[in-house]
């Protein structure tokens, strides 16, 4: 059987006798030829696109650099007054700390970090998706599960309920090599899944409830098939209490626990688990892929190590994308809560009701009032160095770009971490910034495929779901080739429009979900990435 062909809106690439198609091509090819580009009418600054010296003539704006500046730094358009709003992309992204002349870099140093009031205007950008029809829908080739999620990868999992576990399940996990599973052609792998919490923390509340849905998202995963779950005996998280809360059927011939005390200590459940896993290779392995639509994808938005060029390229490229996988039904979930602050006005203009919108401001709230208050974390307004080099001068800037991800379809629900995320098209779950804590709790949720995005080169894989890397840039692109996916610098090249680089990914997140391997996959990254959300104190 054959998938339905991907007749898509978007995309030029093919039809040379297109006018439209030589009019962007051409516009595009302008870029190569400029220095420094202008995103809004209403900016008051330049964003450059190549390395400059100092005294550079941009005859197009009038201007002549003061100093040096690197590709994707800011350059004053306009003379900018002490305290005047700093403009990119018409947003606010922070004030001049000092009369800035005009051809002046701007950079974390004079670009000052201050709260400011944004107006929410609830829901008044909302606009209810036009779905395509569902026999025009893209498909893709998954694996569906008995509660009717479909898989993009069929793993098996050995999940531990506390850190003194952990060496167990990555004992167990590690004796399937890629060897000893070459005859089960359907099972991409056994993967352990530790962490460094479980006991010494809070009993109830939502610390533990928190773990609680990490673990149980991840032992009913739609791209686990079967999960054996072990546990020591003394600890707070216990198996029982794990199951219970999680609503797992300890019937379920797909997951098996093993406690160690009760099994004989750390060799005996290594072997005990072992000989279980051997049990479940056959019917795990009698899972094969079939046709599925999109609608039955969840993707995971994910940036890190961003710079100037994320919000040029790869994060409106991926918002794109987004808006492509929502109208064909499916899911894409967008998170990093301290990464939207200072455009989350922009998201809950898109919320659908008021409801929505007031759930994203409490998780606002919370991190700037409670969680993080009076602590140096990136909300506050510095983000890390790796950002600064790549032109980023503080959280506004960041959150600028990273918002472009969730592209422009209404926002249908807000989640708690790791929360089982159920409503279809563009949500937001609640989650910190460090990428892999953040892809946990999605992961938890839900997502069976992770697009992640990055401006400095960040390497990252998410085991049981595929990571697709989105390169900003070409130089990085061609510099870290084995880590990165796609080359989003494609766009600002001239080689591809906006849309036409969506298309792109869209089209592989099909071919990936349909079972072609990420670079991620093929380096064997993410068996050390599962890392839920601690948030509670150790005691």
């Amino acid at each position: 059987m054959k998938m339905k062909k991907r007749n898509l809106k978007l995309g030029f690439l093919g039809k040379v006798k297109n006018k439209r198609f030589f009019w962007i091509m051409n516009k595009l090819k302008n870029y190569k030829l400029l220095n420094a580009l202008c995103l809004n009418d209403n900016d008051n600054i330049l964003i450059t696109l190549k390395n400059m010296n100092s005294g550079i003539v941009l005859n197009k704006f009038g201007i002549k650099t003061d100093s040096p500046a690197l590709s994707g730094q800011k350059i004053a358009k306009i003379d900018i007054k002490k305290d005047t709003p700093i403009l990119k992309y018409g947003t606010v992204i922070g004030f001049a700390d000092s009369n800035i002349k005009k051809g002046q870099v701007l950079t974390n140093k004079n670009v000052l970090f201050k709260e400011f009031n944004r107006e929410h205007n609830y829901c008044s950008k909302y606009k209810p998706t036009n779905y395509i029809e569902n026999n025009l829908q893209i498909s893709f080739m998954g694996y569906k599960r008995q509660d009717g999620r479909v898989g993009t990868r069929n793993y098996i999992a050995i999940v531990s309920t506390v850190n003194c576990s952990a060496t167990v399940v990555h004992e167990i996990a590690s004796y399937f090599t890629s060897k000893k599973l070459k005859d089960y052609k359907n099972i991409d792998g056994v993967a352990a899944f530790s962490h460094s919490t479980g006991c010494g923390m809070e009993l109830s509340g939502e610390p533990m409830n928190l773990l609680y849905r990490t673990l149980g998202g991840y032992i009913k995963h739609p791209n686990v098939a079967a999960t054996l779950v072990v546990g020591l005996g003394c600890e707070r998280c216990q198996v029982g209490g794990l199951f219970q809360n999680q609503k797992l059927d300890q019937d379920d011939p797909f997951v098996e626990t093993l406690i160690m005390q009760e099994n004989g200590g750390t060799s005996s459940t290594i072997k005990a688990g072992i000989e279980i896993v051997k049990k479940m290779l056959d019917k795990v392995n009698n899972y094969k892929r079939v046709i599925t639509p999109v609608s039955s994808l969840m993707v995971g938005l994910q940036c890190g190590g961003s710079d100037a060029f994320s919000s040029l390229t790869a994060n409106p490229a991926l918002g794109k994308a987004v808006d492509l996988l929502v109208e064909n039904g499916g899911t894409a979930v967008l998170s990093e809560t301290p990464e939207i602050y200072g455009v989350e006005h922009t998201l809950t203009a898109r919320a659908i009701n008021v409801s929505v919108a007031e759930k994203l401001m409490k998780r606002v709230d919370w991190w700037k009032n409670v969680y993080s208050k009076g602590r140096d974390v990136q909300i506050n307004g510095v983000v890390s160095p790796g950002n600064q080099m790549g032109g980023l001068a503080n959280i506004l800037e960041k959150s600028l770009g990273s918002a472009m991800k969730g592209g422009s379809t209404g926002l249908m629900e807000v989640y708690k971490y790791g929360e089982k995320i159920t409503e279809k098209g563009f949500v937001f779950m609640d989650t910190p910034g460090f990428d892999p804590v953040s892809a946990t709790g999605q992961i938890a949720g839900g997502a069976n495929l992770i697009a992640f995005t990055t401006g400095r080169g960040s390497c990252f894989g998410a085991k049981p779901s595929p990571s697709i890397k989105l390169a900003t840039n070409t130089m990085l692109f061609n510099k870290m080739e084995e880590d990165m996916d796609i080359n989003c610098g494609k766009i600002v090249d001239g080689i591809l429009s906006l849309d036409e680089m969506g298309e792109e990914i869209f089209n592989h997140f099909i071919d990936i979900a349909s079972g072609k391997k990420t670079k991620s996959e093929l380096l064997s990254l993410g068996r050390h990435e599962f890392a839920p959300w601690q948030i509670g104190i150790t005691g």
